[in-house]
């Protein structure tokens, strides 16, 4: 099969079943999916990292999640740019929208690979069969919430869920470990003695570091409400026009 007639096949493919699955469920299944999408947000990976980093210290979490999400964020947004595909709903008339309308590329799922990625490194060291047993539900939960709120091509979704398969290998076998190793020589270089794995007691004791602390997690949160406002006024202008 030639190039051009495979890419023609995926396309047909995709339409049908974005809009065979568009709004599957019902009003109470939709709201569901809506709800649980948001955990393919970056918001709540930057507040972990951030978490783990400042509140919490585990050098372990901090270089899992905080890699997986850099190399989702470097090679998504890569993709994004170099495909510019469309979203479903700019192409296909009758999808409805149920979630907020993304401005970003369709391809690949953004949403997809950090539920993915971060959903197996968290059971993976969690070592826990109850943790992995809610993941995988939780990811095709997720993944599927994509294709049925209308934003996402199904084919989005598969090479989305591929790269946090590869995010999550190349994090727990290849590059954690030695970022671990990095942040212990560094700990040792400055001669800082850290508590790990406890609340972090200068929260308590160091008006400053409480201080850094609210800045970090306050421009997170910052961060992700102006995101929101900025497409609450893309998609005001674009109704206007």
């Amino acid at each position: 099969m030639k190039m051009n007639e495979w890419i023609k096949k995926t396309e047909e493919w995709d339409k049908n079943i974005v809009v065979k699955y568009n709004g599957f469920g019902g009003n109470l299944f939709t709201k569901l999916l809506r709800n649980l999408s948001f955990l393919g947000e970056e918001t709540i990976w930057c507040y972990l990292i951030g978490f783990f980093l400042f509140i919490w210290y585990d050098p372990q979490f901090l270089s899992n999640i905080g890699f997986a999400y850099l190399f989702g964020l470097v090679v998504v947004v890569l993709i994004k740019a170099l495909i510019k595909r469309d979203r479903p709903f700019k192409k296909i008339n009758n999808i409805e929208v149920y979630a907020r309308k993304p401005f970003s590329r369709s391809f690949p799922s953004w949403h997809t690979y950090n539920i993915v990625s971060q959903g197996l490194i968290i059971s993976y060291l969690s070592k826990s069969i109850y943790l992995v047993i809610f993941f995988i539900i939780l990811i095709g939960l997720v993944s599927f919430s994509r294709v049925q709120l209308g934003v996402h091509y199904p084919s989005d979704v598969i090479v989305g869920f591929c790269l946090g398969i590869i995010g999550f290998i190349l994090t727990i076998f290849f590059i954690s470990p030695l970022l671990i190793e990095l942040l212990f020589h560094i700990e040792n270089f400055l001669n800082i003695s850290m508590v790990y794995n406890a609340l972090n007691p200068l929260l308590f004791e160091n008006v400053w570091y409480f201080l850094l602390c609210s800045i970090v997690f306050g421009s997170i949160f910052l961060l992700a409400l102006y995101k929101h406002i900025k497409n609450q006024r893309k998609k005001e202008k674009k109704s206007k026009n």
